[in-house]
């Protein structure tokens, strides 16, 4: 039974990761299908989330450490730390591209019409760069202080 559990749990989780891509691959973009298409996807990111927190507590998947000692166990709290470093990381970058996107444009357009504003457009668009330097660098002080 151990032996069928260690092989169909990861078979899953992997399932459950690509089941995401099924919508994108039919060309869903619009309508009552994109709709269940996000709610689709946030069940299965939830899904691989709940699963990645409850294996682990019932013992289904562990790792086994070498003779020599090189593995070292993760405590909960380290894991939570590189959670919380990626989210930090992630979500900076996204708002920076949503802010990004739309400055650019903006900027561009200022530019055509009046080059002498390139200067003070390209201040806009580098602000919102800076807040994916910013995410970094606090993802970079999380991870330190593991």
């Amino acid at each position: 039974m151990s032996v069928m559990l260690t092989m169909l749990i990861p078979a899953l989780v992997v399932l459950m990761l690509m089941l995401p891509f099924v919508p994108v691959l039919r060309g869903v973009t619009t309508g009552k299908k994109a709709r269940n298409t996000i709610l689709f996807n946030l069940a299965s990111f939830f899904g691989v989330a709940a699963l990645m927190v409850f294996l682990p507590i019932g013992g289904f998947i562990s790792y086994a450490a070498e003779a020599s000692g090189a593995v070292a166990a993760v405590s909960t709290g380290q894991g939570l730390g590189y959670i919380g470093a990626a989210l930090v990381t992630g979500m900076s970058a996204l708002g920076a591209g949503i802010a990004v996107a739309s400055a650019a444009p903006a900027a561009i357009g200022a530019t055509s019409e009046d080059p002498k504003t390139f200067g003070k457009a390209l201040i806009f668009v580098a602000l919102g760069e800076g807040v994916a330097l910013y995410g970094l660098l606090i993802s970079i002080l999380i991870i330190n202080n593991l």
